[in-house]
C-alpha cells in the first residue's frame, strides 16, 4: 500500500466580477491529494494521511477520497479551517495569489503510532513539508518508518506559501538521504540548485537516492540511477492547462514500479535503460491525458496501455 502525507485543500478562482464581489470556483487540490486520488485512478492500493477540517469543505475533502477508493484510515479530524489558495488577477490583468493556511487542519498533522502492515511506499513533498509542526511531524515519520518502507519524495516548490528558497533548500537537503525515488520539475531544479541536471541527479544518488526523476514540461522527462540515464520527450497534446501534470506523472511512475514489482531498493538500482524508458514513456503519456484536461483529472489505469 502507499501512504500519501499532506495537504488537502481548496483552490479557489475568482471568476468575473458581481455587483457585490466575485464568482468564485473552488476545486478541490494539493499535490499529496492529487497524487493519492492518481495512485487509486492508477488501480493501487493508497491511504492518505493528513488532516481534515470537521466543517464542510472538509466533509467534500474526505467524501472526494471515499469516492475514488482512497483508504481514509489515517485520516485525523480537526476543527480547524481548511486551507484555500486564492488564484485572480490584479488590475493589470497579471495572476494575483493569496494563501491562508496558518493555523489550518492540514497543518496540525500528528504521527500515527504504527502504519499498516501492508504499507510499501510513504509519498510525501509540497509545502507541508517546510511549515510549523507538521513540517516536524512528517521528519519524525520519515526517520522513524526509513527502514520499513521506501520514501519516495517531491519537493514540489510553492513559494506562494514559503517565499524563502533557503527553507526548501534546507528540507531538500535534509531528506536526500532518506528518499529511495526523488521527482522533482525543471522549475525545482533551477530554484534549488540552479545547475546542471546530471550533476544534480549523481549528487543526489551519492546521498543514497535509488531513483531520480525529473519532469521537463513539454520538453519531457528525465530519470537516473547509478549505472543508466535515460530522456523522452513528451507526447503531442493539445494542452488546456498542465494543473495537476506533475501529480499525475507521479502517480504513474509509482504504478509503473508497483506493476513491475521494482518497490524495492535493489530492483530500484538495477533498472535498465529499457525499463527506464519504458517507465518514463507510461508516466508522461499519463501526464499528457491530464493536460489536455480541465484541472486536475488524473486518468484511470484503462486509459492507458499496458505498462
Amino acid at each position: 500500500m502507499f501512504i500519501v502525507c499532506g495537504e488537502a485543500l481548496f483552490d479557489v478562482f475568482a471568476q468575473t466580477a458581481t455587483p457585490t464581489g466575485f464568482a468564485l470556483d473552488a476545486r478541490i487540490g494539493g499535490a499529496p491529494f492529487n497524487l493519492a486520488v492518481g495512485l487509486a485512478r492508477m488501480a493501487q492500493p493508497v491511504a492518505m494521511l493528513t488532516t481534515l477540517s470537521r466543517g464542510f469543505l472538509g466533509e467534500r475533502l474526505l467524501q472526494t477520497l471515499l469516492d475514488e477508493g482512497v483508504s481514509t484510515a489515517l485520516v485525523q479530524r480537526s476543527d480547524a479551517a481548511t486551507t484555500l489558495s486564492l488564484v485572480g488577477t490584479d488590475a493589470a490583468g497579471v495572476p494575483a495569489y493569496a494563501f491562508y493556511g496558518e493555523g489550518c487542519a492540514d497543518r496540525l498533522l500528528q504521527v500515527p503510532t504504527t502504519l499498516p502492515a501492508d504499507a510499501r511506499v510513504l509519498c510525501l513533498g509540497s509545502y507541508t513539508t517546510v511549515v510549523g509542526e507538521v513540517a516536524v511531524s512528517l521528519r519524525a515519520l520519515v526517520a522513524r518508518e526509513r527502514p520499513n518502507v521506501l520514501i519516495a519524495y517531491d519537493p514540489n516548490i510553492r513559494r506562494n506559501v514559503v517565499d524563502d528558497v533557503a527553507v526548501w533548500r534546507t528540507q531538500i537537503d535534509w531528506m536526500l538521504p532518506h528518499t529511495d525515488v526523488l521527482k522533482l520539475s525543471d522549475e525545482d531544479l533551477r530554484l534549488i540548485d540552479g545547475g546542471d541536471p546530471d550533476r544534480f541527479a549523481q549528487q543526489a544518488i551519492a546521498q543514497g537516492v535509488s531513483l531520480v526523476l525529473l519532469t521537463r514540461g513539454a520538453a519531457g522527462a528525465t530519470a537516473w540511477t547509478s549505472s543508466q540515464r535515460c530522456e523522452v520527450t513528451a507526447p503531442a497534446t493539445q494542452v488546456i492547462d498542465t494543473v495537476g501534470a506533475g501529480d499525475t506523472f507521479q502517480a504513474a511512475a509509482l504504478a509503473w514500479l508497483a506493476e513491475h514489482e521494482a518497490l524495492r531498493v535493489e530492483r530500484l538500482r538495477s533498472l535498465s535503460g529499457d525499463a527506464l524508458r519504458s517507465l518514463l514513456g507510461f508516466a508522461v503519456q499519463a501526464a499528457a491525458i491530464t493536460c489536455a484536461r480541465r484541472g486536475a483529472d488524473l486518468p484511470r489505469r484503462a486509459q492507458l496501455p499496458a505498462a
